[in-house]
């Protein structure tokens, strides 16, 4: 409430300030120039009346003539032209547009009752938030349920089956595999993020990032987009084992985007966005939060723009055959390669066509794209280290 009264007061201020000289009437002045004249016959005839050039009638006389003429005179005066009387209604009008522009664009573009939050308050608060955090079973409880799937009732039934047989064998590798792929299916994520923690368990020292990353997603989605405490566990041991993971980097900026820390997601997501594949499902996800972000947090950031097949065209490949999604697949890369050739482009892009041809089981091509990316790239340090990761990826890094 203080601080609507100090903002009114200010604002009626400032609109006193600019109103009140429209309500100050001008000041005509001696504008009739007879005027000045019968003035100076006045004092002339009371000097003249001094040095007895003048008898008292006679002076008395002239004076009463002159005095007359000055009232005429007087009387005669007008106004300068173009100056017109204060309006009250213009006033008025500047008055009730000056409050309207104030408050108006406060209630746009402020925070109508939102309480003053300093900066070591918010960073307390944001800390607060994330520290108590509902675990990921609360947070499964309260995730909406997803969609029914239409399944044949044979298929339901072995899977039932499975989640019963399943427990009994805490070592079966495969039992519990196949029940994490099937309660996928099932959509029942939750279900699906326990088996795959025993799977994990079962491998031990074995488990891979993959395996992390297949955890990490599914505790997520089961919880309904959140990442709880249990998940970021599993972020923590990728990160061990991998600093610049896309996946952990993706669901760390979604903690932050969460717990109030947009800037520090922002950080994250504008790092994966900027350097890896758009049609990537995580760094996706983060182009289409970090322009919230952003704003969130104050800067100006302009997602880059997605250069690759759009989810038109893989919409479309997925209903085709496996001939024909590949001929699509390949006439994408063909025009990405005529593109890089012709034109050129970021490190981002020779990464995506090398990693297409590895996906094409072409090394010779990929090897080709590769040894020339070195050549346009060799002084960018991060240019070669994004480059670097594709042709490993597509196996024909020569270590």
């Amino acid at each position: 409430m203080i601080f609507w009264l100090v903002c009114a007061v200010m604002t009626l201020a400032v609109t006193a300030l600019i109103v009140t000289p429209l309500l100050r009437p001008k000041d005509i002045g001696d504008d009739n120039p007879d005027i000045a004249i019968y003035r100076a016959q006045l004092a002339e005839i009371d000097r003249d009346l001094e040095r007895d050039l003048l008898a008292p009638d006679e002076a008395e006389r002239a004076r009463t003539e002159v005095a007359r003429r000055l009232l005429a005179a007087d009387k005669a005066a007008t106004a300068p032209a173009g100056v017109s009387p204060p309006t009250r209604w213009l006033s008025a009008a500047i008055a009730v547009i000056m409050l309207g522009l104030g408050f108006g664009t406060y209630w746009m573009l402020g925070a109508p009752g939102y309480p003053d939050l300093p900066l070591q308050a918010r960073l307390a608060a944001s800390e607060d938030m994330r520290a108590n955090r509902p675990s990921q079973a609360a947070l499964e409880a309260a995730a909406p349920a997803p969609p029914p799937v239409e399944v044949p009732a044979e298929y339901r039934e072995a899977i039932e089956q499975l989640r019963i047989i399943a427990p009994t064998r805490p070592d079966d590798l495969e039992a519990w595999s196949r029940l994490a792929f099937h309660e996928v299916e099932l959509r029942n994520y939750a279900g699906a993020a326990g088996a795959q923690r025993q799977v994990n368990v079962i491998k031990g020292d074995a488990t891979d990032i993959a395996d992390l990353q297949r955890l990490l997603d599914l505790k997520v989605v089961a919880a309904g987009g959140l990442v709880s405490p249990e998940a970021e566990e599993v972020i923590r041991q990728i990160f061990d084992r991998d600093e610049q993971n896309t996946a952990a980097r993706y669901y760390l900026g979604a903690l932050y985007n969460q717990t109030d820390r947009p800037d520090l997601a922002l950080r994250l997501w504008r790092d994966i966005i900027e350097t890896g594949d758009p049609n990537n499902f995580h760094i996706a996800s983060a182009r289409s939060q970090v322009s919230d972000a952003a704003f969130r947090a104050g800067v100006e950031y302009a997602v880059p723009e997605a250069r690759g097949p759009s989810f038109e065209q893989m919409d479309a490949a997925s209903d085709l055959s496996i001939e024909d999604r590949q001929a699509m697949i390949g006439g994408m890369v063909s025009g990405l390669a005529s593109r890089l050739a012709n034109e050129g482009g970021p490190a981002q892009d020779w990464a995506r066509l090398i990693r297409a041809y590895g996906v094409l089981d072409d090394q010779e091509a990929a090897r080709t794209v590769w040894t020339e990316a070195q050549q346009v790239f060799v002084s960018s340090m991060r240019g070669m280290e994004i480059l670097t990761n594709a042709a490993r990826d597509a196996g024909v890094l020569e270590e």
